[in-house]
């Protein structure tokens, strides 16, 4: 299983030898056309007969690992892919620390790493639902080939934790991949197991938004799981992150260029870029304000027994391990902050109870120099003004700081003030309806919609005037 080479022209396209497990490969046969059944109806609505030039995996080696063409969505190879295997490879945390990895579940941790899968596999198809309509309004080409991208490769890693449930978890695990396809993102009787992933994305700031914050947030999840003691995980998510790159990539730039559009339009004389049809930078921030925050709920409470067993079980680990001198973890403590009797009070919690305040700390860093990067286009135009990321305890529905009333600062509000001034700090009946008002979609090959700034980065080395999707004749 381990170790084995591609097989692309399989049924289901994959480096683990199905093909040697009849049982495996057709139960997972059997799961198929229900996952393609999920996909018709809840993927891309609209786009499914379209050619879209689309990345394929075809190799987990670092170089030439995927083939660029055009294909239609429901044609899509979604394959079951694992990163090459590291020889002798041991446990890197916990109270397994040094024990040979894992190749099978452990039985003692078995239902805590089942959640652990169930989980992430779950924000996979949820993605998906959240932007299937945003096609419809997509403000270029090169735009629309991208959400089709992070679509399908979604797609594909929803594959990647299905074959985990399939091949190690038996009936209870055949289970939950159903149930992987039976809820829904927003669903009132089955929604998604997280709260972000039943949030609505009805418009392309908000995708951009998500795709910068909330795909991050899934990066420093993946990495956390990459360092896990069960090794079949641990090559999976390390797989996955090669893809999520270009997610990131999505978010990060869309946001970049609704910015770089902004400044021009102040540049140009225009104090309200509003009336020039374009987002200005005060809504930006609000929409950032929204969409981190709602992000950084998904790291977890920041004491927690479940995330100091995952670590002491040796399932799930912090970010980059290898950077620690202290692989156990037991001895130390970390700073955590809480409501108190007089204002924000510090205490230090036991390092393994904090592992999700770790992993969320290491996200915010990195969140505030993708912010940086967009601040040096503001900073390009001369404008004096800066896009921040708000306090972690703002808006916040989990964890030490649920339902407090926090200003983007970290100051505590009562609720009549937090009323009063909720709308300077997220977006407002009137900025959704502004910003849903200039999603006019743009088909065009090579034009761009007003509000948003033309692409700097090609896809494949093609220019922005290639057809990036083509209706077949």
């Amino acid at each position: 299983m381990y170790g084995c080479a591609m097989s692309l022209y399989d049924k289901i396209p994959n480096n683990v030898n199905l093909s040697s497990d009849r049982r495996l490969t057709r139960a997972l046969e059997r799961w198929q056309p229900n996952y393609m059944n999920w996909w018709m109806e809840m993927g891309p609505e609209g786009y499914q007969a379209h050619d879209v030039y689309l990345r394929t995996a075809i190799s987990v080696e670092a170089g030439g690992w995927a083939h660029y063409d055009y294909v239609k969505m429901p044609d899509y190879r979604w394959g079951i892919f694992l990163a090459p295997p590291e020889q002798d490879r041991t446990v890197g945390f916990g109270d397994h620390y040094g024990d040979p990895a894992w190749q099978e579940v452990p039985g003692e941790h078995r239902n805590m790493l089942r959640n652990i899968i169930i989980t992430q596999g779950d924000t996979e198809p949820a993605s998906v639902e959240q932007q299937r309509r945003l096609g419809k309004l997509a403000p270029s080409q090169y735009d629309l080939r991208n959400l089709f991208q992070v679509n399908v490769e979604e797609g594909r890693h929803l594959w990647a934790m299905v074959y985990l449930l399939h091949s190690f978890f038996g009936r209870d695990g055949r289970e939950a991949t159903e149930e992987l396809l039976e809820r829904s993102s927003g669903d009132a009787d089955k929604p998604r197991i997280l709260d972000a992933f039943n949030e609505p994305i009805e418009d392309w700031l908000s995708f951009f938004m998500f795709a910068t914050f909330t795909d991050r947030d899934g990066k420093y999840q993946l990495r956390s799981l990459a360092e896990s003691g069960f090794d079949p995980l641990s090559r999976t998510t390390l797989f996955m992150l090669t893809e999520e790159g270009h997610h990131l990539f999505v978010g990060e730039s869309g946001v970049a260029r609704v910015v770089r559009r902004a400044c021009e339009v102040l540049a140009g004389g225009e104090d309200d870029p509003r009336r020039a049809g374009v987002v200005d930078l005060e809504t930006i921030q609000r929409y950032v304000n929204l969409w981190y925050s709602v992000s950084v709920d998904l790291f977890g409470s920041e004491v927690s027994t479940n995330a100091s067993n995952y670590f002491s079980a040796g399932l799930k680990g912090r970010n980059n391990e290898a950077q620690y001198d202290d692989h156990m973890a037991l001895d130390g403590t970390y700073e955590v902050v809480q409501d108190g009797a007089n204002g924000w009070e510090t205490r230090h919690a036991p390092m393994r109870n904090a592992m999700n305040e770790v992993l969320r700390d290491s996200y915010i860093a990195e969140c505030r120099r993708v912010l940086g990067r967009w601040n040096r286009v503001i900073a390009e135009f001369g404008i004096p003004y800066q896009l921040t990321l708000p306090d972690k305890r703002f808006h916040r529905k989990i964890g030490f700081y649920r339902n407090l009333h926090v200003d983007p600062g970290g100051r505590r509000l009562s609720e009549q003030a937090w009323l009063a001034r909720r709308d300077e700090f997220l977006p407002s009946d009137a900025d959704k309806a502004f910003v849903m008002n200039l999603m006019r979609p743009v088909f065009d090959v090579g034009k761009v919609a007003n509000w948003i700034a033309p692409p700097t980065h090609p896809i494949n080395g093609m220019p922005l005037d290639w057809e990036y999707v083509r209706k077949e004749d």
